[in-house]
C-alpha cells in the first residue's frame, strides 16, 4: 500500500491517531478533524497535547466538521484526499445497528465528493461489526452494520482487509465508549480498504454492416451484445484470460501436431442455410435472429415478424412453434429450392463451424511459419487479417495431402459466437470459441486420440472425458460442458477421418484461473487487466478486487402479453440490469381459467463481482426492467 500524500481523518476524539500518522508518515499533509467544539475536545486527556504534534508536523486541525457533510464544510472545499480515514465510527451511546449502518452509509456519499480519485477510504471497526467473511465470529447479517452495502451505495468497493494494527500506533489511545472519555476494546478489530467502482456504462444500441455472399447488409446487434464486441480478446500481444488460455492450449497440441491458426475476419451474421448445414445440433431457440434494416437486392428481404415496430432492437429472438423461423427450420425446408427465402434469415452466428468450414487450405511452401505468439483471433482482433499463422508440431515430419489438407495438421479459427440462452450462473450470451479441424487416419482413432490429449492438457483443472450424443465431451462441474470434439464429413476416403474440436475459450478461462463468475472476464476495471498483465501462471487463483459482494433479490410477476417469449424476457433482463442479474427462477405460474391468460413469477438475484451494486441500484434496475417489459412485450406487470 502506498504512502498518501494527503490523508483526511473524520470523527477524531483526543487526536491521538492523527499524531501518531503524523509521526508515521511525516512526508504525508493531514488533516484531521472531530464532530465536537474546540472546548469540549480538550476536556480529553491529551487532546491538547496531540493537536500541537499535529499543526507542528505542517498538519491542519479542524473543530465542528460533520463526517456526514463533508462536501458542505467550507475548509474543505476545493480539497481531495488521497485517504479518508473513519476508526470506529459510531453515532455514541446505545445506538443500534440501523442507526449505525446509517451513519456509514452517510458518511461513504459523503467522503466521495473529497476523495481523489484513485484514493481509498479506510474504516476500522470492532470486530463482527462489519458483517463480512473476515470478522470471526461472523454476526448475524441482519445484526451487524453492512460495510460493504453501505460504502456500494456511494459506488465503493471493498478492496481489501486486513488487522487494525494498533500496536503500529504507539501513541494511539482510542476514546469514545458510550459517549464518554473512556477507551474500549479494538483486539481483533478490522480495516476495511475502500476504493470507487467504475460506473456503470450506458447502454448503447450499435448499427454494423457487413458484407454476406458479396451483399452489404446492415442490422442493428442486441443491446445486451454492445459491450462484447469489439474488445480485442484475442489480439496479437493481448494478455487477456481469454488469449492466455489459448495459447495454452494450442502449445499443448502444438507438442503433437502442426497447428494453422486462420485469421481472415468473418461476419458476425450466418445465414439460416448456413446454419442447418453446419450447425444441425444447435436449437434454433438458441439462436439470435436477426431482421435487416435494409438491403442492397430485395431477395434478401424475409419477414419474420407481423409488426416489427414492437421489437425496437431490431432482433428476433425465437422461442415457440408458431414463429415462422423455426417453422421454416424445423419443418427441414428445401433451401436449395428457394434459394432466395433462405438467404433471407439471418442468425448470430452461434459457433464459427460454418466458418471453419470454408477456410482454405495451404501447402506448408505456401506461407513462412510462424512462431506460436503470432496465434490470433477473428473479427478485427488482428491488425494483419490476411495472414495465416502455423506452429510446427512434433509429429508429421513427412505429412501427405488429404482431402482437407496435411493428413495430422491442425488447422483453425476463433472468435465470439453468440447464444440465445437462459440466464443462469454457467450460461454465457456470448463467448470465445476456439475451432480446430483435421484429417487423420482412420486407423489412429483421431476423435479418441484428440480427446484423450486435450484432457490429459486439463485433467490438472478437473476436466474430464465423456461420451455424449456420438461425440466426446470435456466436463467439469459445476460448469458442465466446455468443449467437445466429434466427426466431420471432410474426407469421404473411409481410409481416413476429418475431426472437429470446439473449445469455449471463456469457460475454460474461468476455470483455469479460478474466477468465481464468467462476467469478470469481460470487465474493465484495470485491477483485473493488470493481475493479467503479467502474464500469471495458470491455475494461480484471481485474488479478485471487490470482496464480498452482495447478493439482491426481487421478485417480479405479469400477465404475458401477445409479444411474451421466455427466452426474449431473459434478453431484457441482461439488457435492463446490465447484466448484474446473475440468476433468474422462475418461482409460478398461474393460469386464469376465464381470461385466458397466464401470468408467471420469477425472481431475479442482482449481484456483481465487477461493480459496486447496491440495493438502491438493484431496485433501479428492478424497476427499468418492468416498464422495459411493459412496452416491449406487452406484459401487465402485477
Amino acid at each position: 500500500m502506498s504512502t498518501p500524500r494527503t490523508m483526511l481523518l473524520v470523527g477524531e476524539g483526543n487526536f491521538s491517531f492523527s499524531a501518531a500518522l503524523c509521526q508515521l508518515y511525516p512526508d504525508s499533509s493531514i488533516t484531521a478533524t472531530c464532530l465536537q467544539c474546540q472546548e469540549e475536545v480538550l476536556r480529553h486527556e491529551g487532546a491538547a497535547t496531540n493537536t500541537e504534534i499535529i499543526r507542528s508536523s505542517g498538519g491542519v486541525v479542524l473543530f465542528e466538521v460533520d463526517s456526514t457533510k463533508l462536501g458542505e464544510c467550507a475548509s474543505l472545499r476545493g480539497l481531495v484526499f488521497d485517504r479518508v480515514i473513519f476508526n470506529f465510527p459510531h453515532c455514541g451511546r446505545k445506538s443500534g445497528v440501523k442507526k449505525n449502518r446509517e451513519l456509514l452509509k452517510n458518511f461513504f456519499l459523503s467522503c466521495v465528493q473529497v476523495l481523489a480519485e484513485k484514493g481509498e477510504v479506510h474504516v476500522a471497526l470492532c470486530n463482527g461489526q462489519g458483517g463480512t467473511p473476515a470478522d470471526q465470529p461472523k454476526r448475524e447479517w441482519h445484526n451487524s452494520w453492512q460495510v460493504v452495502a453501505m460504502a456500494a451505495e456511494a459506488n465503493l468497493i471493498l478492496s481489501n482487509v486486513h488487522p487494525f494494527e494498533s500496536e503500529k500506533y504507539k501513541s494511539y489511545k482510542c476514546t469514545g465508549y458510550r459517549s464518554q472519555d473512556k477507551g474500549f476494546h479494538v483486539e481483533n478489530a478490522l480495516l476495511h480498504v475502500f476504493t470507487r467502482s467504475l460506473p456503470y456504462s450506458t447502454v448503447k444500441r450499435l448499427q454494423l454492416e457487413e458484407a454476406i455472399d458479396g451483399e452489404r447488409v446492415q442490422y442493428n446487434m442486441p443491446v445486451e451484445f454492445s459491450d462484447y464486441i469489439f474488445r480485442e480478446f484475442l489480439s496479437t500481444g493481448s494478455t487477456h484470460p481469454v488469449r492466455l488460455v489459448q495459447d495454452f492450449l494450442l502449445s499443448g497440441l502444438a507438442e503433437q501436431w502442426s497447428v494453422s491458426m486462420k485469421t481472415e475476419t468473418h461476419p458476425y451474421l450466418l445465414t439460416c442455410k448456413q446454419l442447418q448445414k453446419f450447425c444441425q445440433e444447435i436449437d434454433p431457440k438458441d439462436c439470435y435472429w436477426i431482421n435487416l434494416l435494409c438491403k442492397d437486392s430485395p431477395h434478401i428481404s424475409v419477414e419474420l415478424h407481423t409488426d416489427m415496430s414492437k421489437h425496437t432492437d431490431q432482433s428476433i429472438i425465437l422461442d415457440s412453434e408458431k414463429h415462422q423461423g423455426v417453422k421454416l427450420f424445423r419443418s427441414a425446408y428445401n433451401f436449395e429450392d428457394d434459394t432466395e427465402r433462405g438467404r433471407g434469415l439471418f442468425v448470430l452466428r452461434p459457433s464459427l463451424l460454418p466458418q471453419m468450414k470454408e477456410l482454405k487450405t495451404h501447402r506448408p511452401e505456401d506461407k513462412q511459419r510462424e512462431p506460436l505468439a503470432s496465434i490470433t483471433g477473428d473479427n478485427g482482433e488482428n491488425e494483419k487479417d490476411s495472414d495465416e499463422f502455423k506452429v510446427e508440431g512434433k509429429g508429421n515430419e513427412d505429412p501427405y495431402w488429404g482431402s482437407n489438407g496435411i493428413i495430422g495438421s491442425l488447422c483453425g479459427i476463433s472468435g465470439l459466437v453468440f447464444r440465445n440462452v437462459p440466464i443462469s450462473p454457467w450460461n454465457m450470451p456470448a463467448f470465445h470459441e476456439l475451432c480446430l479441424t483435421a484429417v487423420f487416419p482412420a486407423a489412429c482413432e483421431p476423435i479418441k486420440m484428440l480427446g484423450k490429449h486435450l484432457e490429459t492438457l486439463l485433467a490438472p483443472y478437473r476436466v474430464s472425458l465423456i461420451m455424449e450424443h456420438g461425440c466426446l465431451g470435456l466436463v467439469t462441474q459445476p460448469m458442465g460442458l466446455v468443449g467437445k470434439v466429434f466427426a466431420s464429413n471432410a474426407s469421404d476416403n473411409i481410409s481416413k477421418i476429418g475431426v472437429n474440436v470446439s473449445l469455449n475459450l471463456d469457460l475454460l478461462a474461468t476455470l483455469l484461473f479460478s474466477l468465481p463468475d464468467w462476467r469478470l472476464l469481460w470487465s474493465h476495471d484495470p485491477h483485473f487487466l493488470k493481475h493479467f498483465s503479467l502474464h500469471p501462471s495458470l491455475g494461480q487463483p484471481f485474488q479478485l478486487f471487490s470482496l464480498f459482494p452482495q447478493h439482491f433479490s426481487f421478485d417480479i410477476s405479469f400477465w404475458t402479453g401477445p409479444a411474451w417469449g421466455e427466452r426474449r424476457f431473459h434478453a431484457l433482463v441482461r439488457e435492463a440490469s446490465l447484466n448484474t442479474v446473475a440468476q433468474v427462477k422462475l418461482i409460478d405460474t398461474f393460469s386464469h381459467p376465464d381470461l385466458n391468460k397466464t401470468s408467471y413469477c420469477y425472481r431475479l438475484i442482482y449481484h456483481s463481482e465487477t461493480h459496486a451494486l447496491s440495493h438502491t441500484q438493484a431496485l433501479k434496475f428492478h424497476k427499468h426492467l418492468e416498464s422495459m417489459l411493459s412496452s416491449r412485450l406487452e406484459v401487465t406487470v402485477r
